[in-house]
């Protein structure tokens, strides 16, 4: 198997070593070998799951859930387990847009006040 450094896998991945660092420290990705040097080395297995993280990222995960997932996933999470746990992420996705349209009618509203009604408005604070 290949062995990597983090600088070399920071580089196969997009992420910068000091993410990798980060990710390690919380738990996200397992603490690589060392050589005798001190050296980290990294195998090509860190490859999926840095993609997953950053997949997972992208979908508006947060760290804690990813690493929740990744539990999971570990411990051979079943079918129907990951299809709830997409479900319950889809559910929050919808909840947020939900608030961002509303917040949306909010500020487009505003845009409908005069002047006057604007700095009357400010005047109270």
């Amino acid at each position: 198997m290949k062995q990597l450094t983090r600088g070399k896998l920071a580089k196969m991945t997009g992420l910068s070593a000091a993410t990798i660092r980060y990710y390690e420290q919380c738990g996200l990705l397992p603490k690589p070998k060392r050589l005798a040097n001190g050296y980290r080395v990294y195998d090509e297995t860190y490859l999926p799951k840095i993609k997953f993280i950053q997949d997972a990222k992208s979908l508006g995960y947060t760290l804690k859930e990813i690493q929740e997932s990744l539990n999971m996933l570990n411990k051979q999470m079943s079918p129907d387990d990951l299809k709830k746990l997409v479900a319950d992420k889809i559910t929050q996705i919808e909840s947020r847009i939900d608030n961002l349209i509303t917040m949306r009618k909010l500020l487009m509203s505003l845009l409908e006040f005069s002047d006057s009604d604007i700095y009357n408005y400010l005047s109270t604070f």
